[in-house]
């Protein structure tokens, strides 16, 4: 199923700002990039795309609710998650800082 079509069943007549929590597990992505999510999901505050096959994250909105979970009695999260969580946090942060310096700001790393 296209990540477009999984986000629309997964609301379940909510409206995205309702929505806390997005599993987007095994859903297909065109062209290796996220579709159908955007800044309207402004409570989302847990996210799962494993097995997405994402090549981008060029198209992630900012997402400030959005964290991550470290409970380590947390048996169901699936190592594969955790990599793909952490590496998700990477790239965004990559974006910002692209952002940052396409505005005009500088970052000192």
């Amino acid at each position: 199923m296209e990540m477009k079509k999984k986000i629309n069943m997964e609301l379940k007549n909510r409206a995205p700002e309702e929505v806390t929590e997005l599993v987007l597990d095994n859903c297909l992505c065109v062209n290796g990039e996220i579709e159908g999510l955007n800044d309207t999901f402004k409570e989302l505050e847990f996210l799962s795309m494993a097995n997405v096959e994402l090549s981008s994250l060029a198209r992630l909105p900012s997402l400030n609710k959005l964290r991550k979970d470290e409970e380590d009695d947390d048996d169901y999260v699936d190592e594969g998650e955790e990599e793909e969580e952490e590496e998700e946090e990477g790239l965004r942060g990559e974006k910002r800082k692209r952002d940052a310096e396409d505005d005009g700001e500088e970052d000192d790393d």
